[in-house]
């Protein structure tokens, strides 16, 4: 069911406003069901299910495009076992937002809604946006222009690790620093920026719980015998943009060869993903057969739902080395540890807040070179030599993960059983007490909650309160103040209208569904206001001031049928005169 947002929205009760949140939505950001599946779209997607089975608010709302776009959000959170109602708030009703009083974004994009939301009141209500990678040059450019954007300390821009929060101020501080210099001002002069709180990703843990019929049916299905050590790699399959696989493979054929196994045993690694191409397919394939031949390697397709959820299961170890700056968080550990699996992984990101070295598993040791050794990765980059993948690929190449250590948390992990069930099992716990969706979306609650306070404080003040007469988007001004030198005359109150000849004139129904004119159908005059011109005009038989035709309209449809003037000009059905060539009636 889909109720009007008018009516979900516009009498907003007060204990709502800092629990409820409208959420911008683009199946992109949302949807699973992809050929390229990306991380932000696994996350999305959780996110979305969690808040629709934990936010306890009705209705869902959504801010979206097009009504297309609002029933398939209607349709998602049905999936999702929503039982309440949704409501869509279109991009012509963004006033309806200060119903709701927080926007949640996808993306880190918090500068454009600020921009957007400037012309209906900035006190409104809160944007908060959500970071993801912020190595890319889109993500890179959304966050610094935070600096000049019209944010407010309302705003929040979620931080999933702190590792994220510290490239975001670097960011903000070289930035900032290079405005002083360009405009003259203090270098230590305070911008106003959003707030910056750190909230992880999280995992459903019920969904990830072990199974062992599951177990045993991938085991059977992937000749997986009970003795045997399995360990898994979940994620995108791809060297260049992800976590490269060789420190992997030769750590754990290192393992192989030094751990003491029952002589039946066999140790096999699962990589359950996707590959963008057969080069990257064949690639891992042969660096897999050169490196690990000792283990035996099983390839999945990781888009699939069942798998995504179910491949845990055939685990005993789960292993991810990520190396690559696209990286700011990962989704994966949290769900190997919701799954109970004891995790190696590189201490490197957000792994350094979800992995608890010697606990949930062994995080071991990164190196890379320091600045300005990188610049001239940067710089081919910037200048569109190098696109985002072939940029992310050569600097992770700079980046080394402690291969012998690596071997040893494989090497212990695959014979010590007894150290294998512990770490397993406080994964798990800690999956549950801290990464939980439900205690995700109970921070994201708290957090409007927060900027609602911060808001309705009016001793805060407003960053760039819009002025009279100002463009409340200076980049995305009103066309005719922008180009308002380039006509003969411009339109005023003033301005003498006559009617045309009838003869060189075409009925105004039949201009109005002509291919050439109806396109523009939502901008143009109402078609009543139209003829009460045209016959006010016959009637006076003399020119008439603009202002004296308008005049005899409600006020609230002045403004369009002013303007249509010009558009009955454009086809002739009147005549514009200047003031001073003519008298005014």
């Amino acid at each position: 069911m889909q109720v009007r947002a008018e009516d979900a929205v516009s009498s907003p009760r007060k204990s709502l406003m800092g629990t409820n949140i409208a959420i911008r939505y683009h199946p992109d950001g949302f949807d699973t069901n992809v050929s390229r599946l990306m991380g932000r779209q696994a996350a999305g997607e959780g996110m979305l299910r969690a808040w629709v089975q934990h936010a306890n608010v009705t209705p869902f709302i959504c801010h979206a495009d097009s009504a297309a776009m609002a029933r398939h959000f209607a349709g998602m959170v049905k999936s999702f076992g929503g039982d309440a109602p949704t409501a869509w708030i279109g991009l012509e009703t963004p006033h309806l937002l200060s119903g709701v009083g927080t926007l949640l974004l996808p993306g880190p994009g918090v500068g454009i809604s600020a921009w957007q939301r400037r012309h209906t009141g900035q006190r409104g209500y809160s944007i908060i946006g959500l970071t993801h990678t912020t190595a890319s040059a889109n993500a890179m450019d959304s966050i610094v222009d935070l600096l000049s954007a019209p944010v407010q300390p309302w705003d929040a821009l979620i931080c999933t690790s702190s590792a994220v929060k510290t490239t975001v101020q670097d960011l903000w501080s070289s930035h900032a620093e290079y405005l002083a210099q360009r405009f003259g001002h203090a270098s230590d002069r305070v911008l106003t920026t959003p707030q910056l709180p750190i909230i992880p990703l999280g995992v459903d843990t019920d969904a990830y719980a072990p199974n062992a019929a599951s177990r045993n049916a991938w085991r059977q299905r992937l000749g997986i015998d009970q003795d045997d050590r399995v360990v898994l790699f979940v994620g995108r399959l791809s060297f260049h943009a992800k976590a490269h696989p060789v420190p992997m493979y030769q750590a754990l054929e290192a393992a192989v060869k030094e751990g003491r196994f029952p002589s039946t045993a066999r140790v096999h690694l699962i990589e359950s993903g996707w590959f963008a191409n057969d080069f990257i397919r064949d690639a891992f394939a042969e660096m897999a057969a050169l490196h690990c031949p000792s283990v035996v390697r099983h390839v999945v397709d990781g888009r699939q739902s069942d798998v995504r959820t179910s491949i845990w299961h055939a685990a005993d170890i789960f292993c991810s080395l990520s190396d690559n700056i696209q990286e700011t968080f990962g989704l994966t550990p949290i769900e190997a540890m919701a799954a109970g699996l004891p995790c190696v992984v590189s201490d490197w990101d957000g792994y350094k807040e979800t992995v608890r070295d010697g606990i949930d598993g062994f995080r071991v040791s990164t190196w890379m070179p320091n600045a300005p050794l990188g610049e001239d990765l940067a710089q081919r980059h910037a200048n569109g030599i190098d696109n985002y993948d072939s940029y992310c690929g050569q600097a992770c190449q700079f980046v080394a993960v402690d291969v012998a250590a690596v071997s040893e948390a494989f090497r212990r992990l695959l014979t010590e059983d007894d150290l294998r069930r512990r770490m397993g099992a406080a994964a798990r716990e800690r999956a549950k007490t801290v990464f939980d969706w439900r205690h995700i979306i109970a921070q994201y609650q708290s957090l409007a909650t927060e900027l609602f306070a911060i808001r309705a404080n009016e001793s805060i003040p407003e960053s760039a309160p819009l002025r009279q007469g100002q463009p409340s988007w200076p980049a995305r001004s009103d066309p005719f103040r922008s180009f308002g030198h380039y006509p003969t005359h411009n339109l005023t109150l003033d301005t003498l209208v006559v009617a045309s000849d009838p003869r060189g004139t075409v009925h105004l129904a039949a201009l109005r569904e002509g291919p050439m004119v109806r396109y523009a159908e939502r901008a143009l005059p109402d078609i009543q206001d139209c003829h009460a011109f045209l016959e006010m005009l016959a009637s006076h038989g003399r020119p008439v001031s603009a202002g004296t035709l308008i005049n005899q309209l409600p006020p609230e449809r002045r403004g369009i049928a002013f303007r249509g003037l010009v558009w009955l000009a454009k086809f002739n059905q009147v005549r514009l005169i200047a003031p001073s060539a003519g008298k005014t009636s």
